[in-house]
């Protein structure tokens, strides 16, 4: 599966961006998929993802933010973010798993095998 990710930009503190993950072949919903960011100085972390029968998960400082959505007739996936804050401030990654993977992986970089081009999102104070 390729994966294209769109849509950061450069926005105040409190405003909102609208990710967009374009995916080819194969579908979005077969296995879990994820938003994941990468901060200077920091390890790549966990946003927000699917797992299985279109189960959601979120890192904990982003509920209630972010939102993770998919559109599987137009194979896109999405992830909205408002009230956004300095320390979202990431390169963002959405990444396919190629097989099922338990719900403790579904966190873990390491357990996806595809991944997009990253898209950054800047947050000024």
């Amino acid at each position: 599966v390729q994966l294209q990710a769109s849509g950061g930009g450069l926005v105040q503190d409190g405003g909102s961006l609208r990710l967009s993950c374009a995916a080819s072949g194969r579908t979005v919903s077969t296995y879990a998929t994820a938003w994941f960011r990468h901060a200077p100085g920091k390890e790549r972390e966990f946003v927000a993802g699917f797992w299985r029968r279109g189960a959601t998960y979120y890192k904990d400082s982003v509920k209630g933010r972010f939102t993770i959505s998919r559109d599987i007739a137009n194979n896109m996936m999405y992830l909205q973010m408002n009230s956004l804050k300095p320390e979202d401030t990431a390169v963002y990654y959405c990444a396919a798993a190629s097989s099922n993977i338990i719900l403790s992986s579904v966190t873990r970089p390491e357990a996806y095998t595809h991944w997009g081009q990253g898209t950054q999102v800047t947050v000024s104070s």
